[in-house]
């Protein structure tokens, strides 16, 4: 499975040559050996024992992957501890975009360039990460420091122009989601699978596409372009943009845990929390939006 995430998509978790079936079962301590058609991380045909699982070429003797030492391979624990970092880092940047820009008449086109510079900057980041192949965690969290400053500065204008404790109210919407996800995948109420993939897939790109659509006649026309995050559509699709962060998320659990079963490299955890940490900034501005068009301001 190759997540919706440009990051598990480019490298990590999926590094094989095309994430096969959903109904593998890692074994405990290493990858399941098996073949490919039902593990996309058994080992490969013979000729090339790497092919499927390019964590077990350190483990491998006489073409046989074997059961990889876990000294060196990402755990849950490093997962958590990188995610925190790594969200902990936004927080505070944002906090302090917050206090030290401040959105008064006086100083908000100074502080909204600010913003816009880095949230720009964060994202070339982003894609520089997404398309590297090893993780940088200096990379990670310059992308987590910037994009808080763009948050920061968003959230003050949203706060103080539009509701007041909006943000508090897009953090807990985040959170929310966040449990509510992880719970009911732990639950097995959630079944992460080719079907699920593909249809979370379309509908992102779906979703994208008109997006773009509207920005690009709000540029060149614009007003609201064509309405799709504004009114009652803005709601719509805002809605719809939360469902899919939801989705996104069941894939990074997915990710991970795949991850973690198949004896990743320890250093794949700061593309967890980068993955992670996308996902949840997609979210915590999609209910910034709904809050801001609810309350008759976009």
């Amino acid at each position: 499975m190759r997540s919706s995430n440009p990051v598990f998509s480019r490298r990590g978790f999926s590094r094989d040559n095309g994430y096969a079936q959903f109904n593998a079962q890692p074994q405990a301590g290493g990858p399941a050996v098996g073949t490919a058609e039902g593990n996309p991380y058994a080992q490969a045909p013979a000729g090339n024992p790497y092919a499927q699982n390019p964590y077990a070429q350190a483990d491998v003797q006489y073409g046989a992957p074997q059961a990889p030492a876990t000294t060196g391979r990402m755990t849950m624990d490093d997962v958590v501890m990188r995610t925190a970092t790594t969200l902990g880092l936004l927080v505070v940047t944002a906090a302090l975009a917050w206090a030290l820009l401040p959105v008064d008449e006086a100083n908000i086109g100074k502080s909204y360039g600010i913003a816009i510079v880095s949230g720009l900057i964060a994202m070339v980041l982003g894609f520089v990460q997404a398309f590297k192949r090893k993780a940088s965690p200096p990379i990670i969290l310059a992308y987590a420091a910037l994009e808080g400053v763009f948050l920061g500065v968003l959230s003050s204008i949203v706060d103080n122009y539009v509701k007041s404790g909006a943000a508090m109210q897009a953090v807990l919407g985040t959170m929310a989601v966040f449990v509510a996800v992880l719970v009911a995948y732990k639950a097995g109420w959630i079944r992460v699978n080719r079907r699920f993939y593909g249809f979370v897939m379309a509908a992102a790109m779906g979703f994208v596409l008109l997006m773009a659509v509207n920005l690009l006649f709000a540029v060149f026309g614009g007003g609201d372009g064509l309405g799709f995050r504004s009114g009652g559509l803005g709601i719509l699709f805002g809605i719809i943009g939360v469902l899919l962060g939801a989705c996104f998320l069941a894939l990074d659990f997915k990710q991970v845990e795949d991850g973690i079963a198949y004896g990743a490299p320890k250093e794949e955890a700061w593309l967890a929390a980068f993955g992670l940490t996308m996902t949840l900034v997609w979210i915590y501005m999609e209910f910034l939006r709904l809050i801001a068009i609810l309350q008759g301001n976009d």
